[in-house]
């Protein structure tokens, strides 16, 4: 599904609208595209739209949000690596598209190292391992145990996705069989929670917040970095003494710019881009998905990629999981 929206200066999304001039310099007029490489709806693509329409009052241009799903993200990826330079076309997607499929695909159409400069991040958030009600587990130790003597189905929105790494990890590390279960995307994944087919499986707080309230799930981890406000009493697997990489797992919503876009462009967009999360509508969106880490510039993002590389790419190759 291919989906555009200019969003106006003005503040309304339109299909088409009148240009309006900034004040000489970038982006003099000219329509800024931002294509997310994912269908319209979630995360990746609300908080494309929803900083985007901030950085266009901002700057006094439209810009459009170019949806540009398939093969992983990768084509939508392309597309900005072939894009000019000039700071009018930018990336929205996962982390994944520029770690984890270097690992998941033979080949890919870009250099996720060369093709691409660091503009700003937006953490997913830290996305909780759960258990559906009828398993007698409240921590990750109860799990494994209950996991020697019972099956365990183990649900995971992708192959390769952090989701999957831990519950390799774990069957890998504890002696355990719990069965791995891909579904393409999150909702197939809880609605299969919700009728019991699952023991276990780990998301966004966004998603599963309609089985928490209705008590069908019990969060009983955090394989994350640090603990999710919106689960205050939950620790990370790390305090429970789970200290292996597979178990301290993150990642942000990355926007890029095609490589050699001028450092003053990127500089400027990455300014406006951090400070979108502090708008009325970027508040909104924040504690809709339970996200509280304000966005990363241009140097801290670029640093945490390299860390996420030193990190995930290795997990992956122990996986050996290829999609292509």
């Amino acid at each position: 599904m291919k989906r555009r929206t200019l969003i106006a200066a003005g503040g309304a999304s339109l299909l088409a609208a009148p240009s309006v001039r900034a004040q000489g310099g970038w982006p003099a007029g000219k329509a800024i595209t931002i294509v997310v490489n994912f269908a319209p709806g979630g995360l990746t693509d609300g908080i494309a739209r929803v900083f985007a329409q901030h950085v266009s009052q901002k700057l006094g241009t439209q810009i459009l949000i170019d949806n540009k799903p398939g093969a992983g993200g990768n084509i939508g990826a392309a597309l900005v690596a072939k894009a000019a330079p000039d700071g009018h076309t930018f990336l929205h997607t996962v982390s994944g598209t520029l770690v984890q499929n270097r690992v998941l695909y033979s080949k890919l159409p870009f250099d996720p190292d060369n093709d691409f400069m660091p503009v700003a991040a937006t953490s997913s958030g830290e996305l909780p391992v759960v258990v559906h009600k009828s398993v007698p587990a409240k921590n990750i130790k109860e799990l494994i145990e209950y996991a020697k003597t019972n099956k365990v189905s183990w649900g995971t929105w992708a192959a390769g996705s952090s989701s999957h790494m831990v519950c390799a990890k774990l069957n890998e590390l504890y002696g355990i069989k719990m069965e791995v279960v891909h579904y393409r995307g999150e909702g197939p994944m809880w609605q299969d929670m919700r009728a019991g087919s699952l023991q276990a499986a780990m998301g966004s707080y966004q998603a599963l917040r309609p089985l928490l309230v209705d008590n069908v799930i019990v969060p009983i981890a955090l394989p994350t970095r640090q603990r999710n406000p919106k689960f205050p009493d939950l620790k990370t697997m790390s305090e429970e003494g789970y200290t292996h990489n597979a178990f301290t797992q993150f990642g942000w919503l990355g926007l890029f710019a095609p490589a050699r876009t001028p450092p003053d462009i990127v500089k400027r967009m990455s300014d406006l881009w951090v400070e979108a999360a502090d708008s009325e509508a970027g508040k909104r969106m924040y504690e809709s998905f339970g996200l509280h880490e304000k966005p990363m510039g241009t140097a801290q993002m670029a640093a945490d990629f390299e860390l996420l590389k030193s990190r995930q790419i290795p997990l992956l190759q122990e996986l050996g999981v290829k999609l292509e």
